[in-house]
């Protein structure tokens, strides 16, 4: 509405600017969103705050250890051998027990973490539009319910080319004067349908780079030609096409590669 204000700033001047901006024939409105994609949200948002606590703990376990100079890689699967190192490392009283403080809170960070996935689990079983998008490989329950509870009605969009948009999927544009100039992919919209979709397709790249994907697929024409995170970036892309193709067409996901076969 800013675009639309004539000069000084006041409540007069502002309503005026909203009537003008709502009357804009090319206007975007967004739809509110209902109870159970907000409670969903919640869910999601719960999880996710759980999964940073638990990661800020580790780390400051780790940094404890490597003053002692014990070194631990980064992971949670790492974590298990901690308390074997503990018992076997001579180290001052007081700092062993804040490192077994801070397992302990670890663990009960996990334990959360396990029971808001369950949860998620099962939301995304119970709703056919997420069993529907969790038959596409490299989307899981979390995937499925981030869509469900952030992202508008797919039937909004024209085309599955406008939700890959919506979610900062394509190409930034610096063009002028006739030139194409195109750049990093745009980062708009939701940014946790968007990490999840690139998370799932880089595992579907490196499941590809281990065991070689069909000859002449198109996962296998760019890994040969490009590096992995941009495969990865331009797969999430279509993974983002196909997931409007079947929410608007109620229809589970075909493999490309199957259906050419056919």
């Amino acid at each position: 509405m800013k675009p639309f204000v004539k000069r000084q700033k006041n409540d007069a001047a502002d309503a005026e600017a909203i009537v003008i901006a709502a009357r804009q024939p090319e206007m975007r409105f967004v739809e509110p969103r209902t109870e159970a994609q907000q409670a969903r949200g919640v869910l999601f948002r719960a999880r996710q705050r759980l999964v940073h606590q638990r990661t800020e703990l580790v780390n400051a376990l780790r940094a404890v250890l490597y003053e002692f100079g014990l070194v631990v890689p980064q992971g949670i699967a790492h974590i298990r051998h901690i308390e074997t190192m503990l018992d076997e490392a001579v180290l001052p009283e007081a700092v062993k027990q804040e490192c077994l403080d801070l397992l302990r809170q670890i663990s009960e960070q996990s334990v959360r973490i396990d029971v808001r996935t369950k949860k998620i689990r099962m939301l995304a079983q119970e709703s056919e539009n997420t069993c529907r998008l969790q038959s596409m490989p490299g989307v899981g329950p979390l995937t499925a319910l981030a869509i469900e509870a952030f992202a508008p009605d797919l039937q909004s969009f024209r085309r599955g080319r406008d939700f890959a948009a919506w979610l900062g999927l394509v190409p930034r544009q610096f063009s002028s004067g006739g030139k194409e100039r195109l750049g990093k992919i745009s980062k708009a919209g939701q940014a946790d349908i968007r990490r999840l979709l690139i998370m799932g397709a880089m595992t579907q790249v490196n499941w590809a780079s281990r065991k070689a994907p069909a000859p002449g697929s198109w996962l296998a024409r760019m890994l040969a030609r490009k590096p992995r995170m941009l495969v990865a970036i331009a797969l999430a892309n279509r993974m983002a096409r196909a997931i409007w193709a079947m929410a608007t067409k109620q229809e589970d996901y075909r493999d490309p590669a199957l259906s050419l076969a056919a």
